[in-house]
């Protein structure tokens, strides 16, 4: 860790920048902008510092920038080839090939997982789904969504925990366990019951060992047993969870009871109609919503109200709860009642998770879990696997909806882009048992490589652009890892992923490794590590495999 006490080379690099800024207005340089310009012609990298200090210091753009640009190269030293004003008044930066491999140095040795960042705790809730039936193909998108967030959060310094809420009571366990029963009775379940293949396949498990008259024992019984496969599906699926919180012990404990007393205390509770409401209305949602009904049954929303009051009780003061595309209404009515307890709002996020297609062949599979008609996650697992199934949930937007379609999923081509990007990771591998192989450079010691091709960096060949381009892609990661934590975005790693494994494809094609000369080669070895090092990261964060054989 001695490594993170040097600020990594951006940084080093926006640091001289700003110190150039700071000469024409000690305030200004906090705000610039450091980029990767669109085409290598313009440079290594891009700042706007110069425009967007002109009107402070009363000067036009482009002679700011050429003031900054004197100061810049006094700064940045043998680290810059050139920097240039263009346009309006940006400066690009042209860097040195020592830059670029002081930079592959610096990434050999450093640990780029953030240290905690304090005591806050950030509960995950995610998956949730109903214990009536197996994890769907819809499930687990949020089921992968939620895992890489959190750990992207984890990876950011975040205290995480992993939660998955059973709703275990209730209407829909009630007709679950009539479904059941009446498959025992080799019946058919009731109207809107549970008809699906598992409900038979349950009805013979729990045989001779259950009453199909006592409800409330099979109702227990078939969750628990749902609970049992749902927990196996998604520990296949590389997820596992701290806390398994049961909505049943809200009722049991008197949990639900306590929470619709404060808040009837906290005057934010009335009756009418024969009805409890919370008034949501006075915090801004669209209208007061019923806690319990009129024939004595609690709404889920009270439940829900009486859970997230039992998450701030047990300290959590982020609460994460990635939710289905029909929970659009929940959203504004749960931050209401965040509001009605006394607690901040915006401690409670809810991403909203779009629809997942199945497509194969052009044709869609249908999603109805109480009519059996649905693509199972385990199903999903066995045709194409976790990684691919990880991956394909999550390159898009969880904003936006999926299709996944099987037939490219299952391909070993470029097309296909897990498989593109493990082949990257796999390559290297490759590359390195090559070198080792031969005695080359002790490529299981970064090291030692950094250590190669910083001695000898002096007397190495100019180079490639390919290999200069493929450098400032690794250089990303951290500020990529931090965007798509913030904005709670995983799907843009999978972008992330694929970008660094096409520019190492371009490198390895147009750059020698092993066999290069002495330095270079140390340089290149040290480059395919550092390479290799964040491709796994990268998809580790996904929840996806780093496989070294293809």
């Amino acid at each position: 860790m001695a490594a993170e006490q040097t600020p990594d080379p951006l940084a080093v690099l926006r640091a001289a920048i700003e110190g150039a800024a700071a000469r024409l207005d000690g305030d200004a340089g906090r705000r610039l902008t450091l980029e990767r310009p669109p085409k290598p012609e313009l440079g290594d990298y891009s700042t706007n510092a110069a425009m967007l200090l002109a009107p402070a210091v009363g000067t036009p753009p482009r002679e700011v920038a050429a003031r900054m640009r004197e100061e810049l190269v006094a700064r940045l030293g043998a680290s810059a080839e050139r920097v240039e004003v263009a346009g309006p008044g940006f400066l690009n930066l042209f860097l040195s090939d020592g830059w670029h491999r002081e930079a592959v140095a610096d990434l050999l040795v450093r640990d780029r997982r953030a240290e905690p960042a304090g005591d806050e705790w950030v509960l995950v809730e995610f998956v949730s789904a109903n214990p009536t039936g197996p994890v769907t193909a819809a499930g687990g998108r949020g089921a992968a969504y939620g895992d890489s967030l959190a750990r992207l959060l984890e990876f950011t310094g975040q205290r995480v925990e992993r939660e998955y809420y059973l709703n275990d009571t209730g209407s829909q366990v009630r007709l679950f366990a009539e479904s059941i029963a009446a498959r025992m009775r080799d019946q058919e379940p009731p109207p809107g019951g549970y008809s699906g293949d598992y409900v038979r396949e349950l009805a013979e498990k729990l045989g001779s060992g259950a009453d199909p008259d006592d409800l409330d024992a099979l109702g227990r019984l078939g969750t628990e047993a749902m609970r049992t496969r749902i927990e196996a599906t998604l520990s296949r699926f590389g997820i596992r969870f701290d806390t398994w919180f049961s909505e049943r012990s809200l009722h049991e404990s008197g949990g639900l009871e306590a929470t619709l007393a404060e808040l009837r205390e906290r005057g934010h509770v009335y009756d009418s109609e024969g009805a409890v409401w919370l008034r949501t209305t006075d915090f801004s949602d669209d209208k007061d919503r019923v806690l319990i009904r009129a024939d004595g049954e609690p709404t889920y929303f009270a439940a829900d109200v009486a859970y997230h009051r039992d998450k701030i009780d047990r300290g959590a003061e982020l609460m994460l709860t990635p939710l289905g595309a029909d929970h659009h209404g929940y959203v504004p009515r749960m931050r209401a009642a965040f509001a009605a307890m006394g607690t901040d709002p915006d401690r409670y996020e809810a991403p909203i998770m779009q629809l997942v297609g199945i497509v194969e062949g052009g044709e869609r599979a249908r999603m109805s879990k109480r009519k059996g008609e649905f693509v199972t996650l385990d199903e999903l697992i066995e045709d194409i696997g976790t990684d691919a199934t990880r991956f394909f949930l999550l390159q898009r937007s969880h904003d936006t909806a999926v299709d996944l379609d099987l037939e490219l999923a299952r391909s070993t081509s470029q097309d296909n882009p897990v498989y593109y990007v493990q082949y990257a990771h796999a390559r290297i591998a490759s590359i390195l048992r090559k070198a080792a192989d031969e005695g080359r450079a002790a490529v299981a010691e970064p090291e030692t490589i950094a250590d190669a091709a910083s001695a000898e960096s002096a007397l190495l060949a100019p180079a490639e652009p390919t290999e200069r381009a493929l450098v400032r892609r690794l250089l990303e990661l951290p500020a990529e890892v931090a965007t798509a934590a913030e904005r709670r975005a995983p799907h843009r790693l999978c972008a992330y992923a694929t970008a660094t494994a096409a520019d190492f494809h371009a490198f390895y094609r147009d750059c020698r490794v092993v066999g290069a000369e002495p330095g270079t080669e140390a340089a290149r070895l040290g480059l395919c590590v550092a390479t290799m090092r964040t491709i796994a990261t990268t998809l580790g964060l996904l929840g996806v495999g780093a496989p070294e054989r293809m």
